[in-house]
């Protein structure tokens, strides 16, 4: 099943008030949820301090041009972690309208095209060639509608959160192998048209942003939820 893609900019408008700074000084609480057990931010390939996550460039362990990458991917998780910080399970699974997706669902959407992507690029998978266990746990999740709605629910934050940061992981785990020739190939045969992996990579960050403001627009949209 192909990724679903969304391009909306209209759904990309912020709608959170909580300050970057603030969310560092009180992510403890959110640190558990995605394996994370000391810093203020953190994966397990990547450090940074409060004041080093905006300082986009080298990445200790990745070449020259993947290093500004894994910059932009670890500052788009932080952007979407923040929003759904503390969220329920019922607000995870709110469904805004019969034809919507809820927030858990979307959290697990972006772990599945992100999976779909480390298949093509560092499998060499097309998109019809999912292996069997890839598409029995992600085919779902990647499609969204009807199905996720049905299924994809009562799980709590750190369920989502979980299994973001598995597949952050292996992602950083792949990058760190990889050279910048690597990153730059073309892929003559992709289906948007020639494309290499630096754009492959962007995407997916750029389909998290996209997400993200579709998640702010949901969360101010749950009742009880305070006008901004």
């Amino acid at each position: 099943m192909l990724p679903q893609i969304q391009l909306n900019p209209d759904n990309m408008k912020s709608n959170t008030s909580l300050d970057r700074r603030d969310f560092f000084k009180t992510s403890a609480a959110l640190v558990t949820g995605i394996g994370c057990l000391s810093m203020p931010y953190q994966t397990s390939a990547t450090v940074f301090a409060e004041d080093q996550i905006n300082v986009f460039g080298a990445r200790e362990g990745y070449s020259p041009q993947i290093g500004p990458l894994v910059s932009m991917l670890d500052w788009m998780r932080m952007a979407i972690l923040i929003p759904v910080k503390g969220m329920t399970v019922a607000e995870l699974d709110y469904l805004h309208d019969p034809n919507a997706n809820t927030i858990g669902a979307m959290l697990l959407h972006l772990a599945a095209t992100e999976t779909f992507f480390q298949q093509n690029t560092f499998g060499g998978k097309k998109w019809d060639t999912w292996d069997d266990a890839i598409k029995k746990r992600w085919d779902i999740p990647s499609g969204l509608g009807e199905e996720a709605r049905k299924t994809i629910k009562g799980n709590n934050l750190e369920y989502y959160t979980s299994a973001l940061h598995e597949v952050r992981e292996k992602t950083l785990s792949e990058l760190k192998k990889r050279d910048d020739k690597w990153l730059l190939s073309v892929d003559k045969d992709w289906y948007w048209g020639p494309t290499n992996n630096y754009c492959k990579w962007f995407h997916v960050c750029e389909h998290e942003s996209n997400h993200n403001g579709q998640v702010k627009f949901l969360k101010g949209r749950l009742p009880g939820a305070k006008k901004e």
